[in-house]
C-alpha cells in the first residue's frame, strides 16, 4: 500500500488504487472481492490484500448503517457548550454512546457537535433533556432535528474519484422500487442484531450474521437483502478526510428562505467539498459539513462556491477542531477504531 507520509510515520494520503477502492466500494459496500477486482481490471488477490491492509491499519472501514427517516429513528444535530477544561471529557463520554454517530470537537475547544440518532423519542428527550443538562461544566445545549438529507447517507460523496463512468456504472445498484419510497420499515430483533454487527462492520459474513441473530444463514442473507430492497439499510465507506489530503473542515450554518430551501440543499449536497448536507430545525436552517484541501481552499469554497449558489443569506462557519467519532467509528491518533459495545 503507497502511502504519502509525514512527520511520525503517520500516513496522511490515500494513493490512486485505495481511492478507486473506496469509491468502489462506496457505490456497493458489500460488492464481493471478485466483482471488485474485475471492475478494478486487477487480480482478486490485489484486491482482498489492499482492502485488508486498509482495514486493518484503521485507514478504511466499511459500516452498515439504518437509514433514519427510513427505519423511524430520531436524528438531531446538537450543540453543547462546555467549560474549556470540561470540553474534552464530555466528548469523549458522548463518542462512548451508541446512539450518537458522530462527535466532533470545534470552535475554540469548547463546543461539541454531535448527532444523535434514538431509536425512540424517549431515549432522545432523556439525552437531551436530562443527562445533558445534568452534566457537570455543560453551560448551554441547543438540539436541531434533522428533517431532510441531501449528501450523507445513502449518497456517495463526490470527492471519492477514481472510477471510470462505464466502471462505476457496473457497481451501480438498482434503484429503490417506487413503492418502498416513501413508505416506513419496522426493524425487529433479529434485524436490530445484524445491524449491531454491521455497524462494526458491513463487511461481515454471513455465519457471523447468522450467530448474533439466531437465523440460518439463508434467513441472515435473505434480511440483508430485503433490508436494502427496501431502502433501510445502507453501506457507508468511511475515510479520514486528511488522508484524501484534506486538511480543513468547518461545519456550515446557513439560513436560506423555505422556498429555496430544497434547491439549496440540492447544490450544496453536489459539491465534492460537501460529504454531508441536511435541512434542520432553528434560525439557521441548512448545515453543512465541508472538508478542504487547506484554509485557503475553504475561503475559496465560501468566496466562490457558496456565493455563488442563489438564495443563501447568513452563513456561521464553525471550525472543526478534532473529530473523535465518524459515523458511529471511534477516531484515535488518525485512525477508525470500533465502537464500544452497546450496554
Amino acid at each position: 500500500m503507497h502511502l504519502t507520509t509525514r512527520a511520525g510515520n503517520r500516513p496522511t494520503e490515500l494513493d490512486a488504487f485505495d481511492q478507486a477502492l473506496a469509491q468502489a466500494l462506496s457505490i456497493d459496500g458489500r460488492a464481493p472481492f471478485s466483482r471488485l477486482a474485475e471492475v478494478l481490471e486487477v487480480s482478486d488477490q490485489t484486491v482482498v490484500r489492499r482492502y485488508h491492509r486498509l482495514r486493518g491499519s484503521g485507514l478504511l472501514r466499511i459500516v452498515g448503517l439504518p437509514v433514519g427517516g427510513r427505519v423511524g429513528l430520531f436524528e438531531s444535530w446538537v450543540r453543547v457548550q462546555c467549560a474549556p477544561d470540561a470540553a474534552v471529557a464530555v466528548a469523549e463520554a458522548l463518542a462512548r454512546r451508541p446512539d450518537i454517530a458522530w462527535v466532533t470537537l470545534n470552535s475554540g475547544g469548547t463546543e461539541i457537535h454531535c448527532m444523535t440518532r434514538a431509536r425512540t423519542r424517549e431515549d432522545r428527550d432523556a439525552l437531551l433533556l436530562e443527562k445533558l443538562p445534568r452534566t457537570r461544566r455543560v453551560t448551554a445545549i441547543s438540539a436541531h432535528t434533522v428533517l431532510r438529507k441531501y449528501i450523507g447517507g445513502p449518497g456517495v460523496w463526490a470527492a471519492l474519484r477514481g472510477l471510470r463512468p462505464d466502471q462505476i456504472e457496473a457497481l451501480r445498484l438498482p434503484p429503490l422500487a417506487p413503492e418502498y419510497k416513501e413508505a416506513r420499515y419496522t426493524l425487529d430483533e433479529a434485524e436490530l442484531a445484524l445491524l449491531a454487527v454491521l455497524r462494526r462492520d458491513g463487511r461481515a459474513g454471513y455465519p457471523e450474521l447468522a450467530r448474533a441473530s439466531g437465523l440460518s444463514e439463508s434467513t441472515a442473507r435473505r434480511r440483508l437483502e430485503r433490508l436494502r430492497e427496501r431502502g433501510a439499510v445502507y453501506f457507508d465507506v468511511e475515510v479520514i478526510p486528511e488522508h484524501l489530503g484534506y486538511e480543513a473542515d468547518a461545519s456550515l450554518l446557513l439560513t436560506v428562505p423555505p422556498a429555496r430551501l430544497a434547491e439549496v440543499g440540492a447544490a450544496l449536497g453536489s459539491h465534492p467539498e460537501v460529504p454531508f448536507a441536511a435541512a434542520i430545525t432553528g434560525a439557521a436552517n441548512l448545515l453543512a459539513v465541508v472538508v478542504c484541501r487547506d484554509t485557503d481552499a475553504l475561503y475559496t469554497y465560501l468566496t466562490e462556491r457558496i456565493g455563488a449558489v442563489p438564495g443563501i443569506g447568513q452563513v456561521e462557519v464553525i471550525p472543526n477542531l478534532r473529530t473523535l467519532k465518524r459515523a458511529g467509528m471511534l477516531v484515535e491518533d488518525g485512525r477508525l477504531v470500533d465502537p464500544p459495545p452497546a450496554p
